[in-house]
Parts: structure tokens; C-alpha cells; sequence
């Protein structure tokens, strides 16, 4: 059984309700530690220090500091020491958004709705290097595997908090995050769960690092989203994860709800494996059906959280699509990437720049752009590279990736 027993049917939607967020970046753990640093455009790259980069053309990423995360209370020594890094990073978003919603003694089953790329990645290079090194070894080999499973860290979750749910996972490259979000959504809103925990989460890892190295998608010098200067991306990782729920439910419980998803829409290109389309085809058909979903006026639509991962293609796309999708009202539009504060978190990014639409939302402020100094001239929407007061009701957050995934989220202000 995927899910619990359908609730009631009811004529309407359900309203879907966010009552708690957890995240982590490399600005650290914590929703105020990350507010306070992504929407002054702090970037959070560093060295890259886990493995050698000494060949590499990129040397920099946006890396967790794993000691400063509050490391797992319930789990044994033995699960400890099998655990790797985005499991650690996913545990500390969970153990913020449980807490902070109210679910630490939650006795209903919750469904768990996760989106990740590469999560576990490490566990499977490992399992490799020791095959090639000790091809004779078979010490720890099995547990490797059952560890690099894509439903393990979800079930880490579970024996942490003590949780009991179905598991889906999506991996929809970098727009898992925002997919799982969406997926979750509709369970919601058509009543098959009336809560559930959903998110993203994704570890640097050397597999990956070396991957966008070697296509040569990385920066070597700063990861400038939307500068007619920009040279490519910068990698990051970290976890996002929300508890969200219907609004009868919410209240019942008496959670405090910080906000509301009302729209989602998804498309698939496949124009390239990797290039998305130039004209932004399949992404001005997602931002499209996320409006039409969420049934909203483009102009009602205050900021948009772009995907913006600095590479040329991708920003280009992007641009097409949203200044399609805005038609008239592209000049009063205001856009920012946050990824050149904290990185392409792959399959995390959607669900921390949902996060980062939920901290804009109620603290009335815009996040930046901030390392981008000469916006390209296509550009014709308002490119944040400052952070701007603003109250706004809706907000739209964009993620695209490899395979022509598309994936677009409407959020908006709770007000009762």
C-alpha cells in the first residue's frame, strides 16, 4: 500500500499548507542561520578539500560543514558508522522541520516524499574503489550495498524520529527536489494523505564534481547566474524538507502555518541529454501550467526564484521562457538566482530555493543575485543583484534539468 486509507472525498481541493521547514546549506543548519546569509548574498564556497581536485579545472564548491550539524541521537554505533555525508546533511534538515512543526510526537503514519540525484553517491564509490583496489576483499562490501539503496536515507529518517510511512523517492535530475514537492502536493490536495514530510537533499561527491568538470559546466572562476560574463555553474549540496499539510488538519492541530503551495506544473522536452532547449519551450510549459494550477494572474506573481545555474545555455533558456511567460509584465518582474550564494545543490536545489520562497514570503525580502555585475542584455525582467524589500503575495520557483526536466512551484503568503 503506497499510501494510508483514502481520506473522506471531498468536492473540493484541499488547501496544502507548509507547518514546518528544515534546511541545510553551507551556510550551515538552520532556517535564521540561512535567511540571514542568502538573502545578504553571502557566497559559501570553499576549497574543495574531500577529494583531490588537483587535476580538476574547478576547484571550488559550496561544502557543508558536517561538524557543525547536530549529529543523530537515536541511531546505533553501527548505523553511525555506515552512514555518509547526505544522509547526515538530509537528517539535519528533517530533525529541524519536525521539530519545528510539531510532528516529534506525531503518532500517525507520515509519507515520505523525497527528491535527490546522486544522495548516497559516496557509499558507491567507495563500494568501487575497494572492488578495483581488494578485488579478493568482501569485508563491508555487502553492507555497502544494502546501504546504497535510493529509499536508504529516507529510511534513516524512520529509525531516527521514529516515523512510520511510505517511502517514494524521485530522481528527476535537478528538478527532483521541486518534484517531490509537487508529488506530494497533489496527495495532499486530492486527499489520498493529509500530511506528509517532503524535500530534497544532495552530497558533493566525487563522481559528480567530476562529471560537470570533465563536460566543463563548472566555473573556474564565479559562478555569475545570468551575467553576460558568466562561464558556468559552482556545485554545492545540503537538504531541505517541509511538512505540509491540509489546512483542516493544520488547524485541527494546532500547527503554526508559515505559509501555502497553490500551483505546480511539470514538463519534459527532450530536446538533449544535457543542453535544455534554447528556446525555454518545455520550461515556459511548466511556469504556464504551475499558474493555470495554482489559478493566478502572471501579474500577481511578485518574484520568481530562478534556476540560474550560471552556465550560458541554461540561463539563456531560462530567460526565453520566463520573459514568454510574462508577456507585459517582464519589465515589473523581479528575478534573482540564489545559487551564487550556495551553489547547484542538484537534487536538493529545488526544495532549499522552496525554503528560500517561503523565508521571502514572510520576512517581505528579496533574495540576490549577488556576484552577477553585468546582467546580459536579453535580460528585460528586473535581475536582483541587491536584496529588496518587498511585501509580495505569490511566488514562483523555477527547476530544470538535465533530460529537459521541468518542474515550477507557486507558493503564497498564508493569510487565514
Amino acid at each position: 500500500m503506497l499510501f494510508p486509507p483514502r481520506q473522506p472525498k471531498r468536492d473540493d481541493p484541499q488547501r496544502v499548507v507548509v507547518t514546518g521547514v528544515g534546511v541545510v546549506t553551507a551556510h550551515g543548519a538552520g532556517y535564521c542561520r540561512n535567511l540571514q546569509a542568502i538573502f545578504k548574498g553571502i557566497p559559501a564556497f570553499k576549497a574543495v578539500r574531500l577529494f583531490d581536485v588537483s587535476r580538476h579545472r574547478a576547484k571550488r564548491a559550496a561544502v557543508v560543514d558536517l561538524m557543525l550539524l547536530n549529529p543523530p541521537r537515536r541511531l546505533s554505533t553501527n548505523h553511525l558508522s555506515r552512514i555518509e555525508r547526505a544522509s547526515l546533511l538530509l537528517l539535519a534538515a528533517a530533525g529541524e522541520c519536525i521539530n519545528e512543526s510539531g510532528l516529534d510526537s506525531f503518532a500517525e503514519p507520515i509519507p515520505i516524499i523525497l527528491g535527490t540525484t546522486s544522495g548516497g553517491m559516496s557509499l558507491g564509490e567507495n563500494y568501487y574503489r575497494t572492488s578495483v583496489e581488494s578485488p579478493r576483499a568482501r569485508r563491508n562490501q555487502a553492507s555497502r550495498v544494502v546501504h546504497y539503496q535510493c529509499q536508504k536515507q529516507a529510511l534513516d529518517i524512520c529509525d531516527e524520529f521514529q516515523i512510520e510511512g511510505p517511502i517514494t523517492i524521485i530522481a528527476n535530475a535537478c528538478a527532483s527536489g521541486s518534484n517531490a514537492i509537487g508529488h506530494a502536493f497533489h496527495q495532499v490536495r486530492s486527499g489520498k494523505t493529509e500530511i506528509a514530510l517532503t524535500g530534497g537533499f544532495d552530497g558533493v561527491s566525487e563522481l559528480v564534481f567530476s562529471g560537470f568538470d570533465t563536460l566543463q559546466a563548472l566555473s573556474t572562476t564565479e559562478c555569475r547566474p545570468f551575467d553576460a560574463k558568466r562561464d558556468g555553474l559552482a556545485l554545492g549540496e545540503g537538504a531541505a524538507v517541509f511538512a505540509i499539510e491540509n489546512l483542516d488538519h493544520a488547524t485541527k492541530r494546532g500547527a503554526s502555518i508559515i505559509g501555502e503551495i497553490v500551483g505546480y506544473g511539470a514538463s519534459t522536452d527532450a530536446h538533449h541529454l544535457t543542453q535544455p532547449h534554447p528556446e525555454g519551450i518545455a520550461a515556459l510549459k511548466s511556469m504556464l501550467e504551475a499558474t493555470e494550477d495554482a489559478k493566478v494572474n502572471v501579474e500577481e506573481i511578485g518574484y520568481i526564484n530562478a534556476h540560474g545555474t550560471g552556465t550560458v545555455l541554461n540561463d539563456i533558456s531560462e530567460t526565453h521562457a520566463i520573459q514568454s511567460w510574462a508577456g507585459n509584465h517582464v519589465q515589473n518582474l523581479d528575478v534573482s538566482s540564489t545559487k551564487s550564494s550556495i551553489g547547484h545543490t542538484l537534487g536538493a536545489a529545488g526544495a532549499i530555493e522552496a525554503a528560500i520562497c517561503i523565508m521571502a514570503l514572510n520576512e517581505k525580502m528579496l533574495p540576490p543575485t549577488a556576484s552577477c555585475q553585468n546582467p546580459d542584455p536579453a535580460i528585460r525582467f528586473q535581475l536582483l543583484n541587491h536584496p529588496k524589500e518587498k511585501k509580495t503575495e505569490y511566488i514562483l520557483s523555477n527547476s530544470f534539468g538535465f533530460g529537459g526536466a521541468n518542474a515550477t512551484l507557486i507558493f503564497k503568503k498564508f493569510n487565514g
